[in-house]
């Protein structure tokens, strides 16, 4: 679970549900961490509202600082934050998965041939 989750709203308040919902959601998104990155992982999360005149609109950016240097961000604009956050969630675990393949090194596998012929 990342423990260090800052969230942030301009024009929007920020209630204790809302609050929950974001800790459910993007507490979880470490699985997806290579185990060294996990620790120290920082979640910066910034709700504007936007387009009062228009109707309410929402624009949910969220970055991820982990340890090492880098940074995955999502931003999206949506007429519910708590879709958003969704929305959010689904685009963050791409971009971990991609990070994580890029990090990690890959065994090498023995191929069936070698399976089957026998060393001296």
């Amino acid at each position: 679970m990342i423990e260090k989750i800052e969230i942030t709203g301009h024009g929007y308040k920020i209630d204790d549900l809302f609050k929950k919902y974001v800790e459910k959601r993007l507490g979880k998104l470490d699985k997806y961490l290579p185990r060294g990155s996990k620790k120290d992982v920082v979640l910066k999360m910034i709700v504007k509202e936007i387009g009062k005149s228009k109707g309410e609109k929402y624009e949910i950016s969220v970055a991820m600082d982990i340890p090492g240097g880098k940074v995955i961000a999502a931003k999206d604009e949506c007429t519910n934050v708590f879709a958003g956050v969704d929305l959010i969630e689904a685009k963050l675990t791409g971009q971990i998965r991609r990070y994580k393949l890029e990090t990690q090194p890959h065994r090498q596998k023995r191929s069936l041939r070698n399976l089957f012929i026998k060393r001296k």
